[in-house]
Formats: structure tokens, sequence, C-alpha cells
């Protein structure tokens, strides 16, 4: 069986003063909430993608994205084949008011926004990825960023 491809990605955990998260919803695979972000464009870093990917699926310009916090590699299919998706995790504090779907360039298939407390997220039977998102954020909050990105499981 050979290895599938390569597609690295950037996302971005979006906080606001209050520590609420901002979760996308997509309905493939069942259906589930994850943080923005996506695959890297030639040429781009993961910090580019990173704001590029803030700018396509929230309208907002000029976010501060913080720390790495983390990196999940997940097979996943992509286009009816399955790739390899290295996915890397950073931070950023913004205020609400600055996030504007309705700007959005490319919302791609999000069908809701949505601010999520740490405890809704742990209450939810709905599927959020990455799994452990709420102990990665409380884990952040508490300590700061680690000293090198967390692996993350699923």
């Amino acid at each position: 069986m050979s290895t599938p491809r390569l597609r690295e990605a950037a996302r971005v955990i979006v906080l606001d003063g209050d520590d609420r998260v901002l979760l996308l919803r997509y309905e493939e695979n069942g259906g589930f909430w994850a943080v923005p972000g996506g695959s890297l464009e030639p040429g781009e870093t993961h910090l580019d993608a990173a704001h590029r990917e803030l700018h396509e699926e929230l309208g907002v310009i000029d976010m501060k994205v913080g720390p790495e916090l983390a990196v999940r590699t997940k097979d996943h299919p992509v286009g009816g084949e399955t790739a390899r998706q290295v996915e890397k995790y950073f931070v950023a504090v913004v205020d609400p008011e600055t996030v504007n779907p309705a700007q959005a360039s490319q919302p791609d298939d999000i069908r809701a926004w949505q601010w999520w407390s740490l405890h809704e997220m742990q209450e939810t039977a709905q599927t959020i990825y990455p799994l452990g998102l709420a102990v990665l954020i409380t884990d952040y909050l508490r300590n700061g960023p680690p000293a090198t990105p967390l692996e993350l499981a699923g």
C-alpha cells in the first residue's frame, strides 16, 4: 500500500476575550465543527496560509496570529483520493466584532459560524475536530504555549 500524498494545512484556534472559541460547521462526513483553516498554496508558509484562510473563511483582515500550539496528522479523503493531512494549529485572540462572515471570500462548505464556551465544547454530543480541542485550549490558557507543539490525535 502506498503512502498517501502529503497535504499541509494551517488552522487557527480563534478565541475572544471571554475565552470562547469560534467553530465552523461542516455537513460532510455526518457533520462536524472545526476551527478555521485549510491547505497551503504553493510557496506559502503556514502562517501565510493561516492569515489567508482567516480572510477567506471569516472575512478577517490583518489578524495577529500567535504561537503554534499543536500539530495533527490524519489520513482522509480529499477530492476522491486519500491524503495525509498535516495540520499546524496556531492561536489568535480577537474582538468578535472583527469577525464578519458576510465578508468571507471563500466560505467553502461552511454551514454555520458559532462561538463556543469551553464548557459547551466539553458537554456537547456533536463532533468537534480536532479531538481534545477543549483540553488543548484549557492548557494554553492556564500555562501559555507549549515549548514544542503538541501531537494531537484524530
